[in-house]
């Protein structure tokens, strides 16, 4: 299976694209949508990789993905300058099953 990076970032594409990880380059909202949604159906795509800003602007469809797809997994990745909720995992286990998961 392989890996598809969904970003509005030149820069993170050409990053990721010398890991070997191709990606497309989302300029708004309606054009990350339509490449989420064909990539979520490819049978040869195992991971969807976002950027924090793209994950926010289609979160809804991600977060439902994530519950009602086995695959493809998607995953979220901080901007250049490491923007990223600090606690993006915590909110999202509270937001999909409703638990409140409390840190030390």
């Amino acid at each position: 299976m392989k890996s598809i990076l969904l970003s509005d970032s030149d820069d993170i594409i050409n990053g990721l694209r010398l890991a070997g990880v191709p990606g497309v380059l989302c300029t708004d909202r309606k054009n990350l949508l339509s490449n989420f949604n064909k990539y979520k159906n490819d049978k040869h795509i195992g991971i969807i990789i976002l950027t924090y800003s793209s994950f926010e602007m289609i979160k809804d469809e991600v977060i439902e993905v994530k519950l009602n797809q086995k695959l493809p997994l998607v995953v979220t990745i901080p901007e250049l300058d490491g923007k990223m909720e600090d606690d993006f995992i915590l909110k999202y286990i509270k937001e999909s099953v409703g638990i409140k998961v409390v840190g030390d």
